[in-house]
C-alpha cells in the first residue's frame, strides 16, 4: 500500500492546503475565466488561508467549460499538450479536457491504485469493457491496470457475443465496464446456457453511470464476482478520481492527495457537514492543463469518514441532480426504483421509467422484466401489484407498473443504459 494511503489526517490536510494553493495560483495566472471569475468574486488565491476558505471561491459549471470551447481552460500551452479527451456532448456541445504528461502520469497511477485497492494483483487479467476513444473510460483503465502489471485485454464496448467468447477462452480475472453493460453480458451468457458462476472473473470494476446496491447484489447473486464502484468524470480526470475497497464495499475512497471534495447543497450552494447529503462538488489539486476550481459534478452523495485507508470516502453515488424526475409535485430517482424492484423476488434489474401526461398531470409508468417466462398470470399480477405498493410507500408517488417478457427491455449495447423516456414533450 501507497504511503500515503496510511498518513495521518494532518498530514493529507497539510498537503492539500500546498497543493490547492498552487492550484488557485495556477489557475488564476494562466487561464482568463478563473481570473475574471475570481475578481468577479471579489477573492483572491492568497485570500486562502485554510482549506475552508475554498468555499469563498467560485464554483465552476459544466456551461463555463462549453463557454470557453475548445481550449480557453487551459492552463498551459498547447505544445506541453499530450492528450484530449471529451464528453459525449449529448446534452450540449461537448467538454473538451487536456492533459500533460505529468496529468497522464497520475491519472495512471490512480486508475492503478483504485484497481489494487479493489482487491487486483499484478498477475490478474483485465478486460476492459469500457468504451475507447474520447471517452475517458477505456484508455483510463487500460493504462491503469498495465501500470498495475496486470495483462489487458483491450476489448472496449459492444459486441457482446465477442464479450462472452473472450471470457471464456481467455480467462479474464477481473472486468471493468459500465454495470447495467456487466448486466447484458450476463442476460446474454444466461440466454446461452452458460453457467456464470463458473466464470474466471473475480473482481468487476463497475462505474461510468450511478448504480444501486441491488444490482451490486444481482451480480454477486449470478458470478463469483465482488463487484467495486470505481468513481470519475471526464471533466475531472477520468476514472479513478475514487475507487472502494474490495475488503470493506464501504463507498469509494476518494483519492485525496489529488482532489479535494466538498458537498453542496444544491439550491443554496452552502457547504454542508459530513454525512448530509448534498451534491459533490471537486477541485483538482495537481492538474496542469485543466486545473479545476469547485467543479460541480452534479452527483448527489455525501461525505464518509475514513475506514480503510486514512483518506475520505462517499457514499455510492445516489443519481444526479439533473436526473431527478418530478412527478407531480414528488422528486424520484431512477436508483431509487432499481432499489425497490430488488424487494419483489418475481422481477428482473431491467427496467425503464416511462413519463407522460394524462390531461394536467405528470403520469409514471414503471416497464420491468419478469424473471421468469413460465411465471403464471397470477406472479405477474401480485409482481405489479406490490411493486406499485412498495413505491407508493417508500417515495410517495403512484405508478402504473407493467410487467414484461424478459428481454423485452432494450439492453445497453456498448455503455450507460437508457433508464428514463418522457414523453411529456411532446
Amino acid at each position: 500500500m501507497e504511503q500515503i494511503l496510511t498518513a495521518s489526517r494532518t498530514e493529507i490536510e497539510k498537503l492539500q492546503f500546498e497543493r490547492l494553493r498552487w492550484t488557485l495560483k495556477h489557475a488564476y495566472e494562466n487561464v482568463d475565466h478563473y481570473r475574471n471569475a475570481f475578481d468577479n468574486f471579489g477573492v483572491h488565491p492568497s485570500d486562502l488561508k485554510s482549506l475552508s476558505d475554498i468555499s469563498k471561491f467560485p464554483l465552476t459549471q459544466k456551461n463555463d467549460l462549453r463557454d470557453n470551447y475548445p481550449f480557453g481552460m487551459c492552463a498551459v500551452p498547447l505544445s506541453e499538450v499530450v492528450r484530449v479527451h471529451a464528453s459525449s456532448g449529448t446534452t450540449g456541445k461537448p467538454t473538451i479536457v487536456a492533459y500533460t504528461q505529468s496529468d497522464i502520469n497520475n491519472w495512471t497511477r490512480l486508475v492503478a491504485r483504485s484497481i489494487e485497492v479493489a482487491g487486483g494483483t499484478p498477475s490478474d487479467i483485465v478486460q476492459v469493457s469500457y468504451g475507447y476513444g474520447l471517452f475517458t473510460g477505456g484508455l483510463g483503465a487500460h493504462y491503469g491496470a498495465e501500470a498495475l502489471g496486470c495483462a489487458v485485454i483491450p476489448m472496449s464496448g459492444g459486441q457482446t457475443e465477442k464479450q462472452i467468447a473472450v471470457i471464456q477462452d481467455l480467462k479474464p480475472t477481473i472486468i471493468m465496464a459500465t454495470p447495467s453493460y456487466m448486466l447484458t453480458i450476463l442476460d446474454e451468457m444466461t440466454s446461452q446456457g452458460i453457467d456464470t458462476k463458473e466464470l474466471s472473473l473475480r473482481i468487476g470494476i463497475f462505474g461510468a453511470e450511478p448504480w444501486s446496491t441491488a444490482i451490486r447484489s444481482e451480480i454477486r447473486e449470478r458470478t463469483s464476482m465482488v463487484g467495486v464502484d470505481i468513481y470519475g468524470l471526464s471533466e475531472v480526470m477520468g476514472p479513478g478520481v475514487a475507487s472502494e475497497s474490495g475488503l470493506t464495499l464501504d463507498g469509494p475512497i476518494i483519492w485525496e492527495d489529488h482532489f479535494y471534495p466538498e458537498v453542496i447543497d444544491p439550491i443554496s450552494g452552502n457547504v454542508l457537514p459530513e454525512g448530509v447529503d448534498g451534491e459533490l462538488v471537486l477541485t483538482t489539486l495537481t492538474k496542469q492543463a485543466l486545473p479545476i476550481v469547485r467543479y460541480r459534478t452534479r452527483d448527489l452523495t455525501c461525505l464518509l469518514p475514513p475506514t480503510s485507508t486514512s483518506m475520505r470516502r462517499m457514499k455510492q453515488i445516489q443519481g444526479r441532480s439533473d436526473d431527478m424526475l418530478i412527478v407531480r409535485g414528488v422528486n424520484v430517482f431512477p436508483t431509487q426504483i432499481e432499489d425497490i424492484i430488488a424487494k419483489v423476488p418475481a422481477l428482473a434489474p431491467q427496467y425503464l421509467l416511462v413519463l407522460d401526461k394524462k390531461g394536467p398531470l405528470d403520469t409514471l409508468e414503471v416497464q420491468v422484466e419478469i424473471r421468469s417466462r413460465s411465471d403464471t398470470a397470477d406472479v405477474r399480477t401480485k409482481a405489479e401489484r406490490d411493486l406499485a405498493h412498495h413505491i407508493k410507500s417508500m417515495i410517495g408517488v403512484s405508478v402504473m407498473v407493467s410487467v414484461v417478457e424478459p428481454f423485452a427491455i432494450e439492453r445497453a449495447s456498448t455503455g450507460k443504459a437508457k433508464r428514463v423516456l418522457d414523453r411529456r414533450q411532446r
